[in-house]
């Protein structure tokens, strides 16, 4: 057992919230019982996760989306309401990490996901907000963009967008989870053969036309499941918690 103060001090300095400007607060956002010792993570805080959550018995909600983002409706009413009421009349603790938990070296999203598709990671790119979140390296052997696309689709269990590029070879890669397609421009200048990320817009077709590189959207949601599961993890080995990761499935 360990107290949910405890827990969030330890988990702040470990992600290091402080260094960065990020578009939510990070760490405790609805405080709910005490004591903790049960973890359940998952991506995002949506309603299906809440109430999984609370059937599973849970002190502590973990999520990487969670809520209070800038530019949303300040109100607590509608679907904001339901959510956080669910959790206080259940004493549920939601704990959220953005960006923090994509640059963790070693729990984060981008370092999960390269040790899920047996990457290496030889550097670091996009801050601005903060640390480096985005890593660039090599996969385990050259692959074809078709091979490529196949292994993501066999790790992730979602065929992604492929937008071509020129290589017929994929030797150096970069990669960004979530919603970093606009990253693709300081992949390409990084001579990468390919970039990996979760979505695309409607430029980034044109940006890896001309670019000629290979871009692949891997899902939002299925490059982002790497960070909460082994944050949750980690937290739970730390302080003698129990842990469940639950996946509310998303195709995005």
């Amino acid at each position: 057992m360990v107290t949910i103060d405890e827990l969030v001090a330890y988990s702040d300095a470990l992600l290091q919230v402080g260094e960065f400007q990020d578009y939510c607060p990070n760490g405790l956002q609805v405080e709910g019982r005490g004591e903790v010792r049960r973890i359940v993570s998952g991506v995002t805080a949506s309603q299906a996760l809440v109430d999984a959550a609370i059937e599973a018995g849970a002190d502590v909600l973990l999520v990487h989306h969670g809520y209070f983002w800038k530019g949303e409706p300040a109100p607590i009413v509608g679907m904001k309401r339901r959510r956080i009421a669910a959790l206080l009349a259940h004493g549920v603790s939601l704990l959220a990490y953005h960006l923090p938990l994509d640059a963790h070296p070693e729990l984060g999203n981008n370092a999960r996901l390269a040790a899920e598709l047996e990457l290496s990671i030889e550097g670091w790119f996009g801050g601005g907000r903060g640390p480096d979140i985005a890593c660039h390296g090599r996969p385990a052997q050259p692959l074809t963009p078709a091979g490529l696309a196949g292994w993501l689709e066999t790790r992730l269990g979602r065929a992604p967008l492929h937008l071509p590029g020129r290589p017929e070879r994929i030797e150096r890669l970069a990669w960004c989870t979530g919603a970093a397609q606009s990253y693709i421009e300081a992949a390409a200048a990084l001579g990468v053969d390919a970039f990996i990320s979760g979505e695309a817009s409607e430029q980034t077709t044109h940006l890896a036309r001309e670019l000629g590189i290979h871009y692949f959207g891997a899902g939002h949601h299925a490059t982002e499941r790497g960070g909460p599961r082994a944050l949750g993890g980690h937290l739970a080995e730390k302080f003698s918690l129990e842990h469940r990761f639950i996946d509310i499935d998303n195709p995005v």
